[in-house]
């Protein structure tokens, strides 16, 4: 047997054959490797470039088209961000250069780069309810199906195609079903409501009831087969302000507050129980709802909301109060007391709420990666829609704000979903994460 001789390299316990070593210059082969790696690497660094694909370029539409451009791999190249977002140079769009960008959406799309030129469709209807009547019937043409938020404000004529093709198409009935829950016009809720009262022969074909597609659409039919919406309006950004920001920001009194640590505790897990949110009702975001407090104060476990929905009723004085009708969620009883999400008052203080509303879709795109916090307007699912139904009167209830825990935490994750009803003076909040 062959003698194996130990390798040179210092540390190293390993052991190479003679003819191993001659090749290696005595090195076993993992530190051979090693040493090949961390000499590539210190090349690498020593020769890498910074590329600013950016650089004298002010036109937003021509920002936008290098944002959308896949970059070449490279590590010997760096990449310089542009100093703003994608979100924030959509929403900097002059009309005529959001009608450049649907142009050249509609041109990625027929030139075979579909899921670019579906990127910035949905980009435009979300941020700047643009208008796609017209470009609908192509995007049909090419089977696009997908995603259902563009077929907002399609055509009478484009509704019956769907309401057609919906009864045969069973490859794409799903899409079709999502597709008319957008564009929701009377003849659709007419169509959904006798969907409802006598189920096409397709319908066991479904996960779910024809019906229940609207929810994902943000409304929903009523007892008596009519439209009801599910999140209120208008929709105000909840943004964190950065620290150089601090000083230049418009603070907006004492009608908002984030995130205060509560005196009671979760009867369940045992730790304190935290108001995401509070903001005064006379703020234009709650122009439309109607609360008996000064306050709408939208207070949960963080750490059990996030395996099931917490209810709040409301006391004498506008306090929330933990529900009679909380039902302890599996998975709750295994929570470690030791837990607790440590919350500091400036993590609350942090946030600010818009002076402008945004579009209700603004942020119903949880995949776009748009600023989600926000309160009112469309939610922004991570995963499929669900409105909890309140536990005293059994309505669906209304979506009222959304917290990306994200901006919370610097490791944090995941979404709450602010609700409430009405009626019953009774908010809940649930949590859905990737």
């Amino acid at each position: 047997m062959t003698e194996r001789i130990p390798c040179i390299r210092e540390g190293c316990a390993n052991t190479v054959l003679p003819t191993t070593a001659a090749k290696t210059g005595g090195y076993c082969m993992p530190c051979k490797q090693e040493m090949e790696r961390e000499e590539r690497q210190r090349y690498i660094e020593a020769n890498r470039r910074d590329v600013n694909l950016y650089a004298g370029i002010t036109d937003p539409v021509e920002i936008l088209k290098i944002m959308h451009k896949p970059q070449v791999r490279d590590p010997l190249i760096r990449y310089t961000p542009y100093e703003q977002s994608e979100e924030q140079v959509y929403l900097s769009l002059s009309v005529e250069q959001q009608d450049q960008m649907k142009d050249y959406a509609m041109q990625r799309i027929c030139t075979g780069d579909e899921d670019t030129g579906k990127d910035i469709l949905v980009y435009l209807v979300c941020y700047h309810d643009i208008s796609l009547t017209a470009e609908i019937p192509e995007l049909l043409e090419q089977e696009i199906y997908y995603p259902a938020i563009l077929y907002e404000g399609a055509s009478g004529e484009v509704r019956d195609r769907l309401l057609q093709q919906v009864n045969t198409d069973d490859e794409n009935r799903n899409h079709i079903l999502l597709m008319l829950a957008h564009i929701g016009d009377d003849v659709v809720v007419q169509q959904f409501r006798q969907w409802r009262e006598s189920p096409p022969s397709w319908a066991s074909e479904l996960y779910v009831a024809p019906e229940h597609y609207t929810t994902e659409a943000g409304w929903e039919l009523t007892k008596d087969g009519q439209r009801r919406e599910l999140f209120t309006t208008p929709s105000y950004s909840l943004y964190k302000v950065k620290e150089n920001e601090g000083a230049n920001v418009e603070l907006t009194g004492n009608s908002l507050s984030m995130l205060n640590p509560s005196k009671n505790c979760c009867p369940w897990c045992g730790n304190a129980l935290t108001t995401l949110i509070s903001l005064d009702v006379k703020h234009p975001a709650l122009k439309d709802v109607s609360w008996h407090a000064q306050q709408l104060q939208i207070q949960t476990c963080v750490i059990c909301s996030s395996y099931g929905v917490v209810n709040m009723e409301m006391d004498a004085a506008g306090e929330p109060l933990w529900s009679s009708h909380n039902v302890m969620p599996v998975g709750a009883d295994d929570i470690d007391p030791e837990d607790d999400v440590k919350l500091t008052p400036d993590m609350g203080r942090q946030f600010r709420i818009a002076n402008a509303p945004r579009h209700v879709f603004h942020a119903s795109e949880w995949a776009m990666e748009p600023s989600l916090s926000q309160v009112g307007g469309h939610p922004g699912w991570v995963q499929d829609a669900e409105y909890p139904t309140c536990p005293r009167c059994s309505t669906r209830m209304k979506a009222v704000a959304q917290l990306d825990w994200g901006e919370v935490e610097e490791y944090g994750e995941g979404m709450y979903y602010m609700f409430i009803c009405e009626p019953c003076q009774i908010t809940a909040v649930s949590y859905q994460q990737s």
